[in-house]
């Protein structure tokens, strides 16, 4: 069967290429999928490749899901579903529920999420007698995950430390948080690659197993790769040598979260007969959108050489956008998604906002729902986050795993049974000196005098629950369990006492999880309880994403890589936003990485692109002036209006816009949204207040919104340049200070930039912020 039909001939070269490694380096929407799926089509029909010997790697559970079903349309079902097609985090926790018990784990373990983790924190910190002052919960989830991501262990951490006693310490607070992980019979996220990499390492008949099963590994979004995950790829690849990797080096934006770009750069080192196939014909974007994406991304010197082109037409140019302040730039969104509405041109499905930061997101709903619009956010609250489900999910981990202790402490006394925390206390105390479970402990809390007879009655009727609710769950009905567990709570009356105005909110949330149980009894090969709170502990944002929806599409540029839109806004384009401040002070990766982001974003417009930027914007409670983004003038002038731009500005005698010295150095960057409003330097030029711009002629206006000539001018809501107060430079690391907004905190670092000093302060709500002595108004403790 020739499953290279309608491909171009790149396409054709990489799906053909089954033998030894491959590189496929796929630019934006250049069907780097139909590549993917045909090419094992390719091995199973023609190469008699047994589908079982095929492994396919992919970053999300939406993309594995469209993957199979796109084989499901080239093979027999039956071979789809013997391939192994799914996340790293899926394909380890099915080697660890196997396997697990060779580490120390039963095959029922708990996957944590983050809200778990933090809870696990503190639990720790609190029992090594460490402040959360002097270590914020943030700060520790964040380096232990960093050290789990490079597949350093609590004993390699502690070796490293050396004198380092910050390093020494949370080596500490990590060997704890591990050890407390294992007695509850739970992983986290990170944890499940680097156990799966610990199992391969010590288990060498469980690594030699896979090594010999999967003949055929491909690997998708390889760019996005860590460490850890890298190392997995590498040991199971070793049996054949079979590896086909996919990714492009331009789309590597997830650096901050332990992303390696040198992993896809360094392939050809790692295997050195690859071969290396480019797919460069781009099937989505106009020639306009590409060029446009291709000069940005061209400024990247760490990058391998390519260029993304089409045979569609030109397209309209990108529109440059200046606006006077944020509510201006929404109101410019707003106006231009209704006018295109009530002109038949579009629906509301067609547009996406992608934003740097979630700060950036209030101004623009607030906009779209006085224009009437509606429209999605994504990056929210997520479903299984929302308090309620979290309640219900503990209850099916408890009877799932009773060595839960992070779970069964949060749903002791949910709903409320008078169990308080002094009793709480005395039986986690008791459980800790006889090393034993939590639960365990519990239920001898009246035998072994733990408790009084009163608090003692209300402990073992929580018990005795949890007793009956796991001989229900071996009836593997967990749609009855579920509402089992709601029914001996009354848990939906406690929501109606306790929730007030939100009650019916979150009640159809507790109806839409008896949905979700419902939905996987039907559809699920051999429904269990433990694979449920898999899926649950598994599912991302963007798996939830519905692009037959029609409303609006508001998320971060990172939450959009893999998706297109008909019409994509930039909104925010502007010096210290987009690339961010702290990326124009950490040295030139850094802003690779946000031109990289840029490049990104620029390539989901599929037909028109808006690049929006601010003289003035609020944001932290601080007022600026900004200039626009480096990456507005790297776009090539005749695929924009900046043509235009510069024949106004000069009109107007305004040359503070697009002057090139504006992008020379970043070194004389002193701006920072943390830090308010300050003059900032551009080598020969300082950005003043602005001219007040109307576009009323530009934009069309929409009535019943407010006009462009109504939105607050400059003096109204900004703040003035001139006596703009000195840096304060009494502070050291270590002082203890205290925020208005923020809190108290502690002084991690301080640093000289120009003529501020900036501090790096540790809150005690977890947050790390970086702020202007200027401006900040900080008081020292």
């Amino acid at each position: 069967m020739d499953f290279t039909k309608g491909l171009n001939e790149r396409q054709k070269e990489a799906v053909l290429h089954t033998e030894g490694p491959l590189l496929i380096l796929a630019g934006a929407g250049s069907g780097k999928t139909r590549v993917l799926t045909h090419r094992i089509a390719h091995l199973v029909e023609n190469k008699g490749v047994k589908p079982w010997s095929i492994l396919a790697i992919t970053f999300t559970n939406k993309a594995a899901k469209e993957m199979k079903e796109r084989i499901g349309n080239l093979v027999a079902e039956d071979a789809v579903n013997e391939m192994w097609v799914s996340t790293f985090h899926s394909m380890c926790v099915r080697i660890l529920r196997r396997y697990g018990e060779r580490l120390g784990y039963s095959r029922f373990f708990t996957i944590y999420d983050t809200s778990d983790q933090k809870t696990l924190i503190k639990d720790t910190l609190k029992a090594l007698d460490i402040s959360e002052k002097n270590f914020p919960v943030g700060t520790v989830m964040g380096a232990i995950s960093s050290k789990k991501n490079k597949l350093e262990t609590p004993k390699l951490a502690i070796m490293n430390a050396g004198d380092d006693y910050r390093e020494k310490m949370l080596a500490k607070i990590y060997e704890k948080y591990q050890g407390k992980l294992k007695e509850n019979n739970a992983m986290d996220f990170d944890d499940l690659l680097v156990n799966t990499y610990l199992l391969f390492k010590e288990c060498p008949d469980v690594l030699d197993y896979y090594q010999s099963k999967f003949r055929y590994i491909l690997v998708d979004e390889y760019q996005d790769t860590n460490g850890a995950q890298y190392k997995l790829v590498e040991m199971l690849a070793q049996g054949y040598q079979n590896l086909c990797v996919v990714g492009d080096d331009d789309q590597s934006i997830y650096g901050w979260r332990g992303a390696d770009i040198t992993n896809i750069l360094g392939f050809e080192k790692d295997f050195a007969d690859a071969t290396v196939i480019k797919l460069e014909q781009n099937y989505r974007s106009t020639k306009n959108i590409l060029d446009a994406a291709n000069s940005v991304v061209a400024h990247n010197k760490g990058r391998k050489a390519k260029a993304l082109w089409t045979e569609s037409e030109e397209g309209e140019n990108i529109s440059i956008i200046p606006t006077n302040n944020e509510y201006q730039e929404a109101e410019t969104i707003a106006n231009t998604i209704i006018h295109a509405i009530e002109n038949g041109e579009r629906e509301y499905k067609d547009f996406a906002i992608l934003y740097r930061t979630n700060a950036q997101s209030r101004v623009l709903e607030e906009k779209l729902i006085t224009g009437a619009i509606p429209y999605r956010l994504l990056g929210g609250t997520r479903f299984y986050e929302r308090k309620e489900i979290k309640d219900l999910v503990s209850y099916l981990k408890v009877v799932c795993n009773s060595k839960d202790d992070i779970a069964i402490k949060r749903i002791i006394n949910v709903p409320k049974r008078g169990i308080g925390a002094a009793s709480v206390n005395n039986i986690e105390e008791y459980a800790e000196r006889n090393q034993m479970d939590f639960l365990e402990a519990a239920r001898l809390c009246k035998e072994m005098g733990i408790l009084g007879a009163g608090p003692s009655q209300k402990v073992l009727g929580f018990t005795g629950l949890i007793d009956e609710l796991q001989e229900l769950a071996e009836e593997n009905d967990i749609k009855l369990l579920l509402e089992t567990i709601i029914e001996k709570t009354e848990f939906r009356n406690h929501i109606r006492m306790t929730e007030g105005d939100t009650a019916e909110d979150r009640l159809s949330n507790i109806d839409e999880l008896v949905s979700k149980t419902i939905h996987y009894m039907e559809t699920a090969e051999d429904p269990s309880l433990g694979e449920f709170l898999e899926e649950v502990a598994l599912v991302a944002d963007i798996d939830n994403y519905d692009e037959d929806s029609n409303s609006v599409v508001l998320m971060t540029l990172h939450s959009a890589k893999g998706l297109e839109f008909p019409v994509v806004f930039m909104p925010g384009v502007e010096e210290g936003l987009f690339p961010s401040y702290m990326s124009l002070t950490e040295g030139d990766d850094k802003l690779e990485e946000e031109r990289r982001l840029c490049y990104v974003g620029i390539t989901r417009a599929r037909e028109k692109l808006f690049m929006l930027y601010a003289d003035q914007r609020t944001m932290f409670g601080r007022t600026q002036y900004s200039a626009p983004s480096r990456f507005i003038r790297e776009l090539p002038k005749e695929v924009t209006n900046l043509a235009q731009l510069d024949k106004e500005n000069d009109s107007r005698g305004n040359r503070q816009a697009f002057t090139s010295s504006h992008f020379e150095e970043k070194k004389n960057f002193t701006g920072g949204f943390e830090g308010g409003v300050e003059k900032r330097s551009f080598t020969a030029t300082t950005a003043t207040a602005p001219e007040k711009r109307s576009f009323a002629t530009r934009v069309p206006e929409k009535p019943g919104l407010p006009s462009f000539k109504k939105v607050g001018m400059l003096g109204n809501i900004g703040k003035k340049l001139d006596n703009i107060p000195e840096p304060v430079a009494d502070f050291v690391a270590g002082d203890t200070i205290s925020h208005m907004k923020f809190g108290k905190g502690t002084i991690q670092s301080v640093d000289k930039v120009n003529n501020d000093i900036f501090v790096t302060i540790a809150f005690e709500n977890g947050d790390i912020k970086q702020l202007s002595t200027r401006f900040a108004k900080l008081k020292k403790l």
